[in-house]
């Protein structure tokens, strides 16, 4: 039994679609993102789980009962919102307190779930401060508490690191995956932040206008994207067009310049488009040897890592990413690239299904009868 299921459920509104006709499940405890550009749906999908707008056709089951026209406080569901959402005048104590208070929870047992939930967010000796006396860290972990004090069977978060500092949401990051393990709870995060996605979830679901694009484990979603735009969002993807040309040890993509980008080509020619991440090429010194040759356009310092454009000398320009950036190469040095060739995925002409060699050129055969 899933811990949520969407069955063919849409949400309108006026001639938009924000979700549409979308089926999916949950399972029970796992961490679930949704990742998708604003605009995308992600937000209304998470309001529908929790029961602030109703949709428009199709189901909603939560933990195996139909809740579709459930009201939202009754659907056991804890939500973090993007602003956090505290009460300004209300101690930390207090703001933890409030969904057991509107519930009944006797004060003895409040007092013991706040104090609890405090520790697990480790805030233990702040309960007496203000909303205004906390950073944002921590306004983040105690509105995470309010969310699951109460114990909910589902735990909703509308992108809750979005407001901090980049290296306080690694850290917030980690805290939080820390306590959706140790709590056991399914939890569904929106974000537009793909190194969250990849970083925390257990699978990812990409949607895009709408629609889900892909459901999978996150090294699946980056290493072997269903289509063109789960592979353009996740990350940076270089785009090798062309026919497959067939060949042992000379298999490849042959692009329209002519030059060909080594793949694990199948035994028969398709049109493809070739998907290549940035770190599986390699830069070397001067224009000799087995590879693609160019001049480096322009080189960008990220501390951990060095990114390179080749100008290749057909004029197509490759993005490459050095993770050693204690050596780098400076803009107009002349390079050759290459790659392994089973690093490239392959996506029919129309980048719409990512598949395997094997399946594109199966399918070429029964187009072209």
């Amino acid at each position: 039994m899933s811990a949520v299921e969407f069955r063919s459920v849409s949400k309108s509104y006026g001639p938009v679609r924000a979700v549409d006709e979308v089926s999916l499940s949950v399972e029970p405890g796992e961490f679930a993102t949704v990742l998708g550009p604003s605009g995308s749906g992600k937000t209304t999908m998470l309001s529908l789980i929790a029961g602030i707008i109703p949709p428009t056709s199709g189901q909603i089951f939560v933990d195996g009962r139909d809740v579709t026209w459930t009201p939202a406080r009754e659907r056991n569901v804890g939500l973090v919102f993007q602003s956090y959402a505290l009460f300004p005048h209300l101690s930390v104590f207090e703001n933890i307190a409030f969904p057991l208070r509107i519930r009944g929870v006797p004060r003895g047992e409040i007092e013991t779930r706040v104090r609890e939930a405090l520790s697990l967010v480790r805030l233990e000796g702040f309960d007496r401060r203000r909303p205004s006396q906390l950073s944002g860290g921590q306004q983040q972990r105690v509105a995470l508490a309010r969310a699951i004090v109460f114990k909910p069977l589902i735990l909703l978060l509308d992108e809750p690191l979005a407001a901090l500092d980049r290296k306080l949401r690694e850290e917030v990051r980690l805290e939080l995956r820390r306590l959706q393990r140790e709590l056991g709870i399914t939890t569904i995060l929106v974000t537009h932040d793909q190194d969250e996605a990849l970083s925390m979830s257990d699978r990812v679901i990409v949607l895009h206008a709408g629609r889900v694009q892909q459901i999978d484990r996150p090294a699946d979603i980056y290493h072997r994207p269903r289509n063109r735009f789960v592979a353009d969002f996740l990350g940076i993807a270089n785009f090798l067009e062309g026919s497959l040309r067939p060949g042992a040890g000379s298999a490849g993509i042959v692009l329209e310049s002519g030059e060909v980008a080594p793949c694990s080509a199948a035994a028969a020619e398709a049109r493809v488009v070739g998907v290549l991440r940035p770190e599986r090429i390699r830069v070397r010194n001067g224009v000799n040897g087995v590879g693609l040759h160019g001049q480096i356009a322009e080189t960008v310092f990220f501390g951990e890592a060095v990114r390179y454009a080749v100008r290749l000398e057909s004029g197509r320009t490759l993005i490459a990413h050095n993770t050693d950036s204690r050596s780098s190469f400076a803009e107009g040095t002349e390079v050759t690239v290459d790659w392994d060739p089973d690093s490239v995925w392959i996506l029919p002409a129309d980048g719409m299904e990512g598949r395997s060699e094997e399946e594109a050129t199966k399918a070429s055969r029964e187009a072209s009868r």
